[in-house]
């Protein structure tokens, strides 16, 4: 398993944002040699983990439970073979695109040794927006991410460090239940019947997520 690039976003002006000052750092590039990554802060006042990406809108985004943004290059290979176009590294919003790990698939509260330093913990998958399917140009493509479900993965961040493009990556613990990013994701959008399987993945869940799983659980009686 293979960090192949880390990808970084300056802000630019462009018309299909939901942010106030119609900025966004969402067309993100590979960096050229090491990268920083600590924790952010808390949401609405940390940005991104990594040292020299902007995330312009806070109030969604950023923070220390989604300091970094994962997925996997297989699985933009995938996309681009079912809508026809290429797809760089980045091109997704990630932070970090990686080699031969299922990003979707891993566990909440995973956690991933990079380089020789740092160490990331998923929390949850990643929910589209309208400035995600403004910058991709693609029609429908939030119905169509969410339909399809293979999201990524937001990370905190456990121990801070430098990374760089080509760095391995080291699953160093996985925690004994079932709850995936993938299946946060369904759980928080199109299937909340499943908001109480969250629960089994405890605080390393995202916050937001963990409310929702609890508020359900107490609407339900159960």
């Amino acid at each position: 398993m293979e960090l192949l690039s880390v990808n970084l976003g300056r802000p630019r002006p462009v018309p299909y944002t939901d942010q106030p000052q119609g900025v966004t750092g969402i067309d993100k590039r590979p960096a050229v040699g090491p990268v920083r990554v600590t924790a952010p802060g808390p949401k609405g006042i940390g940005g991104s983990g990594l040292a020299g990406d902007a995330v312009c809108e806070l109030r969604h985004h950023g923070g220390d439970d989604q300091a970094v943004y994962a997925y996997a290059r297989e699985d933009l290979d995938t996309w681009e073979r079912e809508l026809g176009r290429s797809l760089a590294n980045g091109c997704f919003g990630e932070n970090l695109t990686t080699g031969g790990l299922d990003v979707s698939g891993a566990l909440v509260g995973e956690r991933w040794r990079i380089g020789s330093e740092v160490v990331l913990e998923v929390t949850s998958g990643r929910i589209p927006c309208r400035t995600f399917q403004g910058h991709l140009g693609e029609r429908g493509w939030v119905k169509r991410f969410t339909r399809k479900g293979v999201t990524g993965a937001y990370l905190r961040v456990i121990e801070p460090g430098e990374i760089r493009a080509g760095d391995p990556i080291e699953i160093v613990h996985r925690p004994d239940h079932d709850v995936t990013a993938a299946l946060e994701f369904r759980a928080t959008t199109t299937e909340r019947e499943l908001l109480p399987r969250l629960l089994a993945a405890g605080p390393a869940l995202h916050p937001e997520a963990l409310s929702a799983a609890r508020a359900y659980v107490a609407a339900q009686g159960h």
